[in-house]
């Protein structure tokens, strides 16, 4: 791993981290805040809102500065948001302080993906995406239960006294390792062209893939813990354990997405999609047995991962010629079929459907999506449509500058 896209992977640590170790310590916070569990939870809602809105929002805001400039003033954002949260005197001004995070959030993960392409050859794009991922992934492999557990031994503060420290260490990294001139040659391409590229079949079509993909990995993981205790019959201590082995298997899937969009992207997402939906029978089939449901699970959050990644490169690849918003509509769209996906699984149990039918609506979202992918890949080689190279866009962003 390079030195720069190290500083990349430390951030996007430390931001994923903050986004998913509230859940753990959400009782501490509520008890701590004196408001209700269901009241506190909207510290997780308000956060997917904010990365949704604000992220895209103030991608563009900030499209002038230079990248460095602005990834460490994210980093610094992050730093001043967790000290805020570990001082935080009442559960308003906490909510008012996580949604200011998680707009730097948005904004980070946007201008992170873009910087992280840019410092690569193109047949690498692939990888650098993945390694800035895998800090999301490994944030909830490792960052999500140390912070737990030291809200467990300590309190709640002290976990994010925590994140305090490690936001030190991202913006030092920043600082540090990333090259002075990141992103200096870039210039903003302009809001009429940055929204025009969206209208690019391979980039509208990868949203429609995004969504179901989120509702083909959310559907059934924002109820796996009581899919796995009323319909598998595991005991509650061992749901924690599967749940690490599916974040292993999204840790894996995250770099073997990263190697196969490097390949070859289309071929390989279509038949990741076809696979998944393949795997989410599985799941349905295997929820009554333990041990093949652990199994499915693992292989599950690795495909999951390992769609991601090619999805999020052919973004970046058809909007290299401009960028922001793109990159900025990533984090977007995927915390936006978050939540789609949580209210969808909420929509069927109320509807009187058990947990066990949760993959059944994940298996049409990912046939539809490799269906998706097969027709956007025709048209694209019937069209001889070739992405814009990003040394090509840099030179043109420069010429309309200039």
């Amino acid at each position: 791993m390079s030195l720069p896209l190290l500083a990349l992977f430390i951030a996007a640590f430390a931001f994923g981290t903050t986004e998913f170790v509230i859940a753990g310590v959400l009782p501490q916070v509520a008890q701590g805040l004196d408001v209700s569990i269901p009241t506190a939870g909207y510290l997780v809602s308000g956060y997917a809102i904010g990365i949704a809105v604000g992220g895209p929002l103030l991608t563009l805001a900030t499209a002038r500065l230079s990248r460095k400039t602005l990834l460490v003033g994210l980093a610094i954002a992050f730093t001043l948001g967790q000290l805020a949260c570990a001082l935080a005197p009442d559960f308003a001004s906490m909510l008012a302080i996580r949604v200011a995070v998680a707009i730097a959030h948005g904004a980070y993960f946007g201008v992170a993906m873009v910087v992280a392409v840019g410092l690569v050859r193109e047949d690498q794009r692939g990888t650098a995406v993945a390694l800035v991922l895998a800090g999301l992934t490994i944030s909830n492999i490792v960052g999500v239960p140390a912070g737990t557990a030291i809200g467990n031994l300590w309190s709640w503060r002290a976990t994010f006294w925590a994140m305090f420290g490690l936001g030190l260490l991202a913006t030092a990294a920043m600082l540090l390792l990333l090259p002075r001139n990141t992103g200096s040659s870039d210039r903003p391409a302009g809001f009429r062209r940055e929204v025009r590229v969206l209208g690019r079949q391979q980039v509208w079509t990868s949203l429609i893939l995004m969504l179901m993909l989120m509702i083909g990995q959310f559907v059934p993981f924002t109820y796996i813990a009581p899919m796995l205790q009323e319909v598998t019959g595991l005991d509650a201590a061992f749901v924690p354990w599967v749940l690490l082995l599916n974040g292993v298997g999204a840790t894996l899937g995250v770099f073997l997405g990263g190697k196969l969009a490097d390949w070859k992207l289309m071929p390989s997402l279509i038949a990741l999609t076809a696979m998944q939906a393949v795997v989410l029978a599985a799941m349905y089939l295997a929820s009554p047995y333990p041990i093949p449901m652990v199994g499915v699970i693992s292989v599950w959050g690795c495909l999951s991962f390992a769609i991601g990644t090619p999805v999020q490169t052919r973004i970046l690849r058809w909007t290299a010629d401009a960028p922001n918003l793109a990159s900025s509509m990533i984090p977007s769209g995927f915390n936006i079929g978050i939540a789609l996906a949580a209210s969808v699984g909420a929509m069927i149990l109320n509807a009187g459907h058990g947990y066990r039918s949760l993959p059944l609506l994940g298996v049409g979202a990912m046939l539809l999506a490799s269906l998706v992918a097969l027709l956007s890949y025709h048209f694209e080689r019937r069209s001889g449509a070739v992405p814009p190279r990003l040394d090509m866009a840099r030179s043109n962003r420069c010429a309309q500058a200039a």
